[in-house]
């Protein structure tokens, strides 16, 4: 069984992106699951064959411990790290080739909190990686670009796994995805556009950053995907399949 934790800003398309993604494998030959471990989102575009609500009731908690809305979120997702080995239990037991996980909305209540990490780090699988989005509405200028790219690479260390990074939403950006890319692909045009829009002290500031995320190796290409026209899952695919495993299908 191989895990890959779908993140990224609430509103990206994650949810919809799990679900592509096991079609993809599914017409591919391949054995995939879903596990959604949002304990607070309120319907899915799929049916979760692995769904964390089965343990944990948002309406429940806020009732028992007199709890408002952004409370009970957070314990919410704080008991999911409680919830591991029932959870492992479950896939284990339909023993799939690639669990897809579904990370709840808000991030940074899985990503910053204790009990994200600990269930990357204690959940048992053959090889695990994280995939990030990046909501293509909101990378329409050079600094949103960055703070994103930051955020990315903030979640990269926190969850210590193999990313890979998508822009999700390209069929409403057409007329500026090509420069997006551009972005990602050299400094030289990113400093060029950030120039034009950051004053001088900024500047500064964002080009020491990104010099030190491109001599860490953290600067990485972004792959465009649509949910609606499924454009880019190929390319998804291939990038999954070199990053959690070497290159190599799963053979049935």
């Amino acid at each position: 069984m191989k895990v890959i934790f779908v993140t990224g800003t609430a509103g990206a398309g994650k949810s919809l992106l799990t679900s592509k993604i096991k079609e993809y494998y599914t017409k591919n030959g391949t054995f995939p699951i879903t596990l959604n471990l949002d304990p607070g989102v309120a319907s899915l575009p799929y049916s979760p064959d692995i769904d964390v609500r089965d343990y944990i009731d948002l309406n429940t908690i806020m009732e028992k411990y007199q709890l408002g809305s952004n409370g009970s979120l957070i314990m919410a997702n704080d008991l999911v790290a409680t919830k591991i080995d029932d959870i492992q239990k479950e896939a284990d037991t339909i023993n799939p080739d690639y669990l897809i996980v579904d990370t709840p909305g808000q991030i940074e209540l899985f990503a910053y909190r204790q009990s994200g990490p600990f269930f990357v780090n204690e959940f048992v699988a053959d090889e695990k990686m994280n995939l990030f989005l990046f909501d293509g509405t909101m990378v329409s200028t050079p600094s949103n670009f960055v703070s994103l790219t930051l955020l990315s690479t903030s979640i990269r260390l926190r969850l210590g796994l193999p990313t890979v990074n998508v822009i999700t939403k390209t069929d409403l950006i057409q007329e500026k995805i090509e420069k997006v890319l551009s972005w990602s692909g050299t400094d030289s045009q990113l400093e060029a556009d950030l120039a034009g829009e950051v004053n001088g002290e900024t500047f500064s500031l964002v080009s020491d950053m990104l010099s030190s995320l491109n001599r860490h190796d953290f600067q990485q290409d972004l792959i465009p995907v649509s949910n609606v026209t499924e454009d880019g899952m190929v390319n998804l695919q291939s990038a999954l399949s070199r990053t959690i495993n070497l290159g190599e299908e799963i053979e049935d």
